[in-house]
């Protein structure tokens, strides 16, 4: 077996990328032209796990993260890892028992995914940013000193921020309807989401680093390169449809209430906890999430570049 870089979550949002990108890279790097790169994934027999096991120097295994041991991590020589969590609400309980194993292991480095930064505090009231704000202060503790660390605190992705657009676009296009657009953005407020890929290639550069020691204890803010209002939504639909919108609802929360119901009604939790991540939104109408808050080591080191445009023609695309 060879030194490896682990990714969890490979064929996720943002881990696809991580694993897309990550070998290219150690390749040009006499430093790691010994390392592999393994990924989890939940189904082996899925489209993107066949397309990622493809690749040279990858192994995609199937492997539930959350049964992580030290020992696991030591019998496949872990030296480097990526981690994109779930974000229920066992999610402290799951993620940092697989940082205490980490750091059990000895592993060197991880890089993981947190959320968007102006909600990364004790008093959100969403509760999975408190959670983050939790495991980066456990991370940033004395008692983990040995383990190198970068969180990455990304905005809301263009791919979920761009989907009911596409979709409206799509079904105009079959039947000419001019429904009510829903949309979750605030009409004014600018806002800056970020294409997951671009996430996933900046945690590749990252892991790729010969020393990583200067971005250990770092939470890094990744917004995307341009920012756009609700109104300026709306406009990007005229401009594809060839006639105005009728009826736009901003700051619409229904499709999330919807999503909510669906994945945890009847799961044993609390309702009252599950339904505050609608309190992350705040932070979105009142213009906190602009592209100028990139912080600007994604800046010199790989760019995000990809605008909520670049998104909408690729989702109009499937």
């Amino acid at each position: 077996m060879a030194p490896t870089i682990l990714i969890v979550g490979a064929t996720g949002n943002t881990g696809r990328a991580v694993t897309e990108t990550l070998p290219t890279l150690l390749k040009a790097n006499e430093s790691f032209k010994n390392h592999r790169v393994l990924g989890l994934t939940r189904s082996l027999t899925s489209p993107t796990a066949q397309q990622l096991a493809k690749i040279p120097g990858v192994e995609i295994i199937e492997k539930n993260w959350t049964d992580i041991t030290s020992d696991w991590l030591l019998e496949h020589e872990v030296v480097r890892a990526f981690i994109a969590s779930h974000n229920a609400p066992n999610q402290f309980a799951e993620e940092s028992a697989f940082h205490v194993a980490a750091l059990g292991a000895g592993v060197e480095y991880v890089v993981r995914i947190s959320t968007t930064a102006p909600n990364v505090r004790p008093d959100c009231g969403a509760y999975y940013p408190r959670t983050h704000w939790a495991i980066e202060a456990m991370l940033g503790s004395a008692e983990f000193s040995a383990l190198k660390w970068t969180s990455l605190q990304p905005n809301v992705f263009t791919s979920f921020y761009m989907a009911v657009l596409a979709e409206y676009i799509k079904k105009f296009k079959r039947n000419g309807e001019l429904g009510p657009l829903k949309l979750m953005a605030s009409k004014d407020a600018p806002v800056a989401p970020i294409d997951p890929d671009e996430v996933g290639v900046f945690a590749a550069h990252l892991l790729a680093l010969d020393d990583p020691s200067p971005h250990s204890g770092a939470k890094y803010v990744l917004n995307g390169p341009e920012d756009i209002t609700g109104e300026q939504l709306v406009g990007l639909v005229e401009q594809r449809i060839g006639t105005k919108v009728k009826e736009v609802t901003y700051q619409d929360l229904s499709l999330l209430d919807a999503m909510l119901d669906s994945q945890y009604e009847g799961s044993g939790q609390s309702m009252t906890v599950v339904k505050s991540i609608k309190n992350a939104l705040w932070i979105m109408w009142e213009g906190k999430c602009n592209a100028s808050a990139t912080s600007k080591e994604v800046l010199d080191i790989a760019p995000p570049r990809r605008t909520p445009t670049d998104v909408l023609e690729d989702l109009l695309k499937t």
